[in-house]
């Protein structure tokens, strides 16, 4: 199974693009933005698909536009994306997460997993990421049974945590995350990711508004194309 997540409209992509770049600082507060059309080039979108994705940036505050002059950077560090939760960045910073998906099933939790949730049961769901195509880490994600009856590579075309709200009433509102090295997964070492068999590793639990712990999840990243990044405002 390899269903590629770019089913996010393009101006989404675009805006969710620049938000990861003012976070990282990359585009930088007060900055004048390129003009429009070179934007769009660059970015390999339409003009009017950037505009969209600049309105959007606008009416949360990280855009202002003026007439005549300009669209420019107004940097707010409690705006945030479709992935707030997504601590992966480009050596360089920023970059469009996307994802691979590899497998998802239901089944019993193996006995290597931290207990979390009600059921006995989850959904096993493991991706290839990238970040603006190149790719960085394997993820492993076990979301508790509990929430669905069934999950299907259709559902899981777009944003998971999008998925998550709008199909399954979900919101992750907290995650804990623990960071370390680890080796490689046996069904991630045919994958173009790593070189060696030595990875940066993030376990990460994922809690409801209740704190519920509703997912546990393991990325395996490649420290040569990637890093983590937590920023605290």
């Amino acid at each position: 199974m390899s269903t590629e997540a770019y089913a996010l409209p393009k101006y989404v992509q675009a805006s969710e693009t620049l938000i990861r770049d003012i976070s990282a600082g990359r585009l930088r507060d007060g900055e004048r933005l390129a003009p429009e059309r070179e934007m769009a080039a660059r970015m390999g979108i339409a003009v009017g698909t950037l505009r969209k994705a600049l309105s959007e940036l606008e009416e949360r505050g990280l855009v202002e536009r003026i007439q005549g002059s300009g669209n420019y950077v107004r940097h707010r560090p409690e705006a945030s994306g479709l992935y707030a939760f997504f601590r992966l960045e480009r050596l360089e910073g920023g970059g469009l997460p996307t994802a691979d998906l590899l497998d998802v099933r239901r089944m019993e939790k193996p006995s290597d997993l931290p207990w979390f949730g009600q059921s006995n049961t989850a959904f096993r769901i493991q991706r290839l990421r990238r970040l603006s195509a190149l790719p960085v880490a394997l993820e492993e994600i076990w979301l508790d049974g509990v929430w669905a009856s069934e999950i299907t590579a259709r559902d899981l075309s777009e944003s998971l945590y999008l998925f998550y709200r709008r199909s399954l009433n979900l919101w992750i509102a907290q995650a804990e995350d623990r960071i370390g090295i680890a080796p490689v997964p046996a069904w991630g070492r045919s994958l173009d990711v790593f070189q060696g068999d030595t990875a940066g590793y993030v376990e990460r639990w994922g809690r409801t508004e209740a704190g519920e712990v509703a997912e546990y999840s393991r990325t395996w990243f490649n420290t040569d194309r990637a890093r983590y990044v937590s920023r605290m405002t």
